[in-house]
C-alpha cells in the first residue's frame, strides 16, 4: 500500500496556493485603483477642457495676456496674466521661507532634540498640519496683516532699490508678500512632518560610520542624512507647493485682489487662480463659470507640470534614495 503524503507538506502547499491567490487579488486591486485614478484625472481634464472651450470661443481678449476679468459683459474679455503671476509669486515666496525652516525643524526633532522634547514638538507639528485653512485665514487677516507694517516699511527702506520691495502704495499690507508669508506658515507643518519621517529612516549604520570616522554631528548630517533624505525632502516640498498653489480661503481673506499686475510685491492687489474662482464663482453667469473653469484648467496643468518635474528630479537622484544601501 502506498502511504499518503504527510499533513505538513499538504498544509504548506495549501498556504502557498492561498498566498499566490491573495497576491493576484491584491495586484489586480492595486492595478484597478491606479487605472481608476487615471480615468478620474482624464475625466476632470476633459470636463475642464470642454467648458474652457465654450468660454474661450466667446473671449474677445487674449486669454494668456489680458489683465481684465469681465467674462459676463456683453463683450466678454478675460485673461489669466494677473492670476498666473500672483499664484506663482506667492507660492515661490512661501517655498523660499518654508523649506529651509522646515528642514531645520525636522533635523532638530530627529537628530538634535532630546526625546522628551522631540516628541512634544513632533505632536505640535502634526497638529498644525491639521488646522483648517479658514483658521489660518482669520489669523492672517486679524493678526498677521496688522503686524506686518513694520516689516514692509523696513523692506521698502533698505531693499526698495531691488524694485520688488519698492512700495509705491501706502495702506494695509494686503499684498502678495503677506500671502506668501501666510502660505509659508500653512505649508511649514506638512514639509516638516514628511521630512522628519524621512530623516528618521536614515540607516543607523551610515550615521555611526560617519561618526566613527571622526565627523562632527553636522558633518554626519551633511554627508549621511541629507543625501539620503534628499528625494523625500523634494517630495515633501512638492506636497507643500501643491497646497500653496491651490490654497483658496486663506488667500481670499488676506489678499486685496484687483486686476493690476505689478512687480512691486509690497503693493496691495493681485490675485491667484484659486482665490479668483472662490470669490467669483457664486456671482458668475454661464460664460463666467466657463471662464473660471478655463482658469482652473490652467491651474490643473501647472500642478501636473510641477509634480512631473519633481518626479524627474527624484528619478535622477536614485543613488540618494537608499535603495542600494
Amino acid at each position: 500500500m502506498t502511504s499518503s503524503p504527510p499533513a505538513a507538506p499538504r498544509g504548506r502547499e495549501r498556504r502557498a496556493r492561498d498566498s499566490r491567490v491573495g497576491d493576484k487579488i491584491f495586484m489586480n486591486l492595486a492595478r484597478g485603483a491606479g487605472i481608476l485614478l487615471l480615468v478620474i484625472m482624464a475625466a476632470i481634464a476633459g470636463f475642464l477642457a470642454w467648458r474652457s472651450g465654450l468660454a474661450l470661443s466667446k473671449n474677445d481678449g487674449n486669454f494668456f495676456t489680458t489683465f481684465e476679468w469681465t467674462p459676463d459683459a456683453p463683450k466678454p474679455v478675460f485673461g489669466i496674466a494677473v492670476l498666473v503671476f500672483g499664484t506663482i509669486v506667492s507660492a515661490l515666496i512661501a517655498m523660499v521661507i518654508a523649506v529651509p525652516v522646515a528642514i531645520g525643524i525636522a533635523l532638530f526633532i530627529s537628530h538634535y532634540a532630546p526625546r522628551r522634547i522631540a516628541q512634544p514638538f513632533a505632536y505640535l507639528v502634526d497638529l498644525l498640519a491639521a488646522v483648517p485653512s479658514i483658521v489660518y485665514g482669520l489669523w492672517g487677516a486679524l493678526f498677521l496683516v496688522p503686524h506686518l507694517d513694520g516689516l514692509t516699511s523696513w523692506l521698502n527702506q533698505y531693499l526698495g532699490w531691488t524694485y520688488l520691495f519698492d512700495q509705491t502704495q501706502s495702506g494695509t499690507p494686503r499684498n502678495l508678500f503677506t500671502v506668501g508669508i501666510l502660505l509659508a506658515i500653512m505649508i511649514l507643518p506638512i514639509i516638516t512632518a514628511v521630512s522628519r519621517e524621512v530623516f528618521r529612516q536614515v540607516p543607523r549604520m551610515h550615521e555611526e560610520a560617519a561618526l566613527a570616522l571622526g565627523a562632527t554631528r553636522w558633518e554626519m548630517i551633511r554627508t549621511a542624512v541629507l543625501p539620503f533624505g534628499r528625494p523625500g525632502v523634494i517630495s515633501a516640498s512638492m506636497l507643500g507647493l501643491g497646497r500653496a498653489l491651490g490654497e483658496t480661503i486663506a488667500v481670499a481673506v488676506v489678499l486685496s485682489s484687483n486686476s493690476v499686475l505689478s512687480l512691486h510685491i509690497l503693493d496691495a492687489g493681485g490675485g491667484t487662480f484659486a482665490q479668483n474662482i472662490a470669490l467669483k464663482f457664486a456671482e458668475a453667469g454661464e460664460n463666467g463659470r466657463n471662464a473660471l473653469m478655463a482658469s482652473g484648467l490652467v491651474l490643473f496643468v501647472i500642478t501636473l507640470l510641477v509634480n512631473g518635474a519633481a518626479r524627474l528630479i527624484i528619478a535622477r537622484r536614485k543613488e540618494y534614495s537608499g535603495a542600494n544601501a
